[in-house]
């Protein structure tokens, strides 16, 4: 895949067999990594309380302020995050269910990078999220690397 997926082809596909609150926080999800590399954007969708497991991190962690510590410093909106052109990031298989103002949102991340095919990353992802002045936003984030 290339990186020329818009972000709004990203929410159909998030999102295609959702209805109402459903395809909502499967929107907000892929919403939020069609803003992956503008951090605020991103953030935008978590909680400043959100609690984290990343494979990459061995704690819980607790607020942006800690999953910043694991992601370090925002890079320049002009910089490059990779050698190559930016991967297309798109959540698939997405499962959410919701209750009132709570959701539950399980899904694969797929991670594929244009330069280099044979580096695609499948992550598992559960997400709990609750709806906040009539928007989804992330409270727990629960990040598992798949083997390739």
């Amino acid at each position: 895949m290339s990186g020329a997926h818009s972000s709004d082809s990203r929410r159909s596909e998030a999102s295609a067999f959702l209805t109402g609150a459903e395809a909502d926080v499967a929107e907000a999800i892929a919403d939020m990594y069609g803003n992956l590399g503008n951090r605020p954007g991103f953030d935008a969708h978590l909680h400043a309380d959100v609690t984290v497991w990343e494979s990459a991190d061995p704690r819980l962690l607790r607020g942006l302020g800690q999953l910043d510590e694991l992601r370090g410093p925002a890079p320049a909106p002009d910089a490059a995050r990779h050698k190559g052109p930016a991967p297309f990031v798109a959540p698939t298989e997405v499962v959410v269910d919701v209750w009132d103002d709570t959701a539950v949102a399980r899904y694969v991340l797929v991670v594929d990078y244009a330069d280099d095919p044979e580096a695609r990353e499948h992550v598992r992802v559960t997400d709990v999220l609750r709806l906040i002045d009539e928007q989804w936003i992330i409270v727990h984030h629960h990040a598992q690397d798949l083997a390739a």
